[in-house]
This record gives structure tokens, C-alpha cells and sequence, in this order.
């Protein structure tokens, strides 16, 4: 672009490039006259041929030249007139050349090795920037390779010890029911086992369990209150035998407390090195997290990770063996005392079955109201829930008005004018708004009136959890000590 723009700048002073004809001025030729050698200017070449032009106009200029014509004048027409102009006239002109032919062919030499150069350049640079980007692909994808196979084989190792330690917690799990189970059985053998004073205590006991309006003094407690005085052997054996499987319970809890954290941790660490495996170029959420590769963050080794997972489940069963054992002498202390409970709890099994069918009536009523509750609760959500999708579809309206609104706020000079379509969207975000606020009231009281269900809700299910809970008592607690004088029946595992 420098050199034809230099070129341009050589040729404005005598070219007629992009001027009409009709304004084309006549070339003022100099009086050759008074030259004496007219044939040594740098520029002449003797190869050069005299030629006749003949002027596009008029000329008004007195010069004449003083060269023969030695060839056959060129006729050129009058553009206007389209008439041919006679010799005379043709030879009042001539073309001064600037340059040479040799200097023209010199030039283009140079514009052709230049270009040569720039593409030779051109095509090297190109070569090495896809030798690079071939080397990088190559290294980066072995690396990539190399990344999911690590990957790979992570997960295979956490699987494997997830597996371990889901099986060894699903087996302490059930050595936990087992002892929960024995538990139950060595609190109702306490009771049952003593004379029918410490039968009726441990009856009240249960039912001193009873809250609120539930802790009646019915007639199930005067039953139990003769009681008092009928058994009083083998308690003291029985509850140190119960205090041991709590304190065993304690232990296994205390276990799988910690082997569900484990799992849960490899669950966790699990998925997310599934989800990073899954991760390839073409994933979604893929961002740029400067500096994550310079901090160390991991708090374990390779071999201290499966340490530890190898130590947990080696106490886990531990203290499933010690549980194991535990039941089995608490089973055998329980076999050595059935003998010895048989007395007086036919009248007091009576009054509970009697106090049962109280409570399951009144039970049976509340669940009515309960239900009919939960009911118009359901409906009062549904109507937030149809409240809240109107609002948030009204938002996108109020949005799309908003941004209407503010992008016409950047039209240009007197194009910013109060227009129809302008106080059409002035109108449109008050009216939306106004709805906007009528919804949101009438939310309010929605949610408002929904507490309210919500608390009547409450104290029916908390008067219903009472009514169960000392269903629960009489009949499950209560009534199965009742039950378990067949003591052949009851401390059979």
C-alpha cells in the first residue's frame, strides 16, 4: 500500500485519472527552441518514437515543437465534437515519461521477491505453529489418557472399601437390632421377673412416660398399684446385665456412627470422581480455576486412606463379636429366672385392654379432623403454589417491559422522545406492578392462613402423637410385660 501510495503521489501532478474529458486542460509544452542538445535529458531514450498527440481542447499556449514527424501521425477525435483535429493542432503536445523500462522491470523484480519472501517466511511460521499444536495434542491427550486411567483405578479402590465397609456396616446394623431387640428383653425381664410390686412399678414407670392430659389416673393405674408386693428376685442380676448391652449398645452406635461417615465420605468422594471420569471436552459447566493445581489440599496418603478404612472395619468387628457375646450370656441369665414369674396380671392386662379402646376411639376421631386439616392444607398450597407460578411468570412480563423500556433509553438525539410506545410501557409496568402487589397480598394471607392450619395441624397431630404414644405404652410396653408371664414364650430369642 506505501508504494502505490507513492506511486498515486508521483502521478497527480499530470494524471487525469477519475476527472470527466470535458475538463481535461491542455498540456503547456516548453519552447524546445532553446535548447541546444534536446537529446541528452536523463530521461530520453533513443528508442523512443515521436508521436503526434493531439490535444483533448484548445489549446491556448504559443510553444510549438521542432521535431520532425518522422512516423505517421496518431489521429485522436474530439470527444465533444467527435470531429478528427488536424496535424497542427496534434503537434503542440507530448507525454513526459518518468521512469524507464529497465527501472519498471527492476521494480516488479523487487515487488515479486518481496512477495517470494513474505510467503516463504509465511509458509516456515505456519509449519511450525502446526509442529506445535501437533506436539501439544499429543502431549496433552497422553496426559488426559493418563488422568483417566488414574481415575479409573481411584474408583475401582474406593468401590472396593465402600463395599466393605456398606457390607460390614449392614452386618453391625443388625447385631445392633439383635441387641436392641435383647434390650427390650432384658427391660421387660426385669419387670417381669420381680414380684408384682416391681411388675406395677415398672408398669407406671411406662406409663409415667405419658404426657400432657395422657397421664390419667384411670383405672389401669389402681391395677397396677396392687401390685406392688408380688415379685422382688433376680433384679439385680438382670440389671447389670442390661447395663452392659446399653453400654455395648453405645459402643456399636458409636461404630457405625463412624462407619456411616466413612461411607458417606467415599460415596461423596466416589461420585465425584465418577463425574470427573465422565468430564471430556465436550462437557458442559467446564471453567477455568487459576491456581487450584498449587494448593494442597489433600489431608491423607495413599496407604494412611486404606489404613484407616482397614482399622475401622477391624473395630467394627470387634465390637460385634463383643455383642455376640453379650446376648448370648444375657439369653442364658434370662432361660435360669422364667421359673419364677406367674402372679396376678390378669385384672391389670383388663383394665389396659379397656383403657386401650378408650384411647382408639378417641385416636380414631382425631385422625378424622386430622385429615379433613391436612385436607384445606393441601388445597392452601396448591393455591400458593398457583399464586407463586403467577408471579413468577408476571416477573418475566415485568422484565421484558423493564428492559424494553430501559434499551429505548438509549436512542439517540431527538429519536428519545415520550412516544406512544414509551407511555404504552410506562403503563404496562404500573398495571404489572399493581398486579404485582394485589398477588402478593393476597400471598400474604395465604401463607398467613396456612400457619394457621399449619398450627391446628400441629396440635391435633401432637394431641394424636399423645393418644399413640400411650397406645403405644399400655399396649406395646405395658401389655406385652402383661403378656409375658408364659415365660417359655417370652425370652425365646
Amino acid at each position: 500500500m506505501d508504494i502505490l501510495a507513492t506511486r498515486r503521489k508521483q502521478l497527480q501532478s499530470w494524471s487525469t485519472f477519475n476527472l470527466p474529458i470535458s475538463y481535461v486542460e491542455p498540456i503547456t509544452l516548453r519552447n524546445l527552441n532553446n535548447y541546444t542538445n534536446k537529446y541528452n535529458s536523463p530521461w530520453y531514450s533513443k528508442d523512443y518514437n515521436n508521436v503526434e498527440i493531439i490535444p483533448l481542447t484548445k489549446s491556448t499556449s504559443n510553444y510549438t515543437l521542432d521535431i520532425p514527424n518522422t512516423i505517421n501521425s496518431s489521429r485522436f477525435p474530439d470527444l465533444k465534437t467527435k470531429y478528427e483535429h488536424n496535424a497542427q493542432r496534434g503537434s503542440k503536445t507530448i507525454l513526459h515519461t518518468r521512469y524507464t523500462p529497465d527501472e519498471w522491470y527492476q521494480k516488479q523484480i523487487k515487488y515479486y521477491n518481496d512477495a517470494n519472501s513474505c510467503r516463504y517466511f509465511s509458509e516456515r511460521t505456519r509449519n511450525e505453529a502446526l509442529q506445535i499444536i501437533r506436539d501439544a495434542e499429543e502431549k496433552i491427550q497422553s496426559g488426559q489418557y493418563d488422568t483417566d486411567r488414574r481415575l479409573g483405578e481411584r474408583i475401582n479402590d474406593i468401590s472396593f472399601w465402600r463395599n466393605e465397609i456398606a457390607s460390614e456396616l449392614e452386618r453391625l446394623i443388625q447385631e445392633i437390632e439383635r441387641l436392641n431387640d435383647c434390650n427390650s428383653v432384658l427391660n421387660k425381664a426385669i419387670k417381669d421377673i420381680e414380684n408384682p410390686l416391681h411388675i406395677a412399678e415398672e408398669c407406671l414407670y411406662y406409663r409415667e412416660a405419658r404426657k400432657d392430659t395422657e397421664l390419667v389416673h384411670d383405672n389401669s393405674e389402681k391395677c397396677l398399684a396392687k401390685e406392688i408386693e408380688i415379685l422382688n428376685q433376680n433384679r439385680t442380676k438382670l440389671t447389670i446385665c442390661l447395663d452392659k448391652c446399653k453400654n455395648q449398645l453405645q459402643d456399636c452406635r458409636l461404630c457405625q456412627c463412624q462407619l456411616e461417615l466413612n461411607l458417606k465420605c467415599k460415596e461423596n468422594a466416589l461420585q465425584i470422581d465418577t463425574m470427573c471420569h465422565q468430564l471430556n471436552n465436550y462437557s458442559s459447566g467446564l471453567q477455568y480455576y487459576i491456581g487450584i493445581e498449587k494448593y494442597n489440599s489433600c489431608l491423607t496418603e495413599q496407604n494412611t486412606w486404606i489404613h484407616d478404612a482397614n482399622q475401622i472395619i477391624e473395630k467394627s468387628q470387634t465390637e460385634r463379636n463383643k455383642s455376640c457375646q453379650l446376648r448370648t450370656d444375657a439369653e442364658a441369665l434370662m432361660i435360669k429366672i422364667t421359673q419364677e414369674m406367674w402372679d396376678a396380671w390378669s385384672n391389670t392386662n383388663n383394665a389396659l385392654t379397656h383403657r386401650s379402646s378408650e384411647l382408639f376411639e378417641a385416636k380414631n376421631k382425631l385422625q378424622q379432623h386430622l385429615q379433613m386439616v391436612q385436607q384445606e392444607i393441601f388445597n392452601v398450597e396448591k393455591s400458593l403454589e398457583l399464586m407463586h407460578k403467577a408471579i413468577a411468570d408476571k416477573s418475566h412480563i415485568l422484565k421484558v417491559a423493564y428492559t424494553r423500556l430501559q434499551t429505548r433509553t438509549h436512542r439517540p438525539d431527538i429519536e428519545h422522545c415520550r412516544d406512544y410506545a414509551h407511555m404504552s410501557l410506562q403503563k404496562e409496568i404500573d398495571e404489572i406492578n399493581h398486579q404485582m402487589e394485589r398477588m402478593y397480598s393476597k400471598l400474604k394471607e395465604l401463607e398467613n392462613q396456612h400457619q394457621n392450619l399449619l398450627k391446628a395441624q400441629t396440635t391435633l397431630e401432637h394431641d394424636l402423637a399423645l393418644k399413640i404414644d400411650a397406645i403405644h405404652i399400655d399396649q406395646e410396653k405395658v401389655s406385652s410385660l402383661r403378656r409375658a408371664y408364659p415365660i417359655n414364650i417370652l425370652f425365646k430369642f
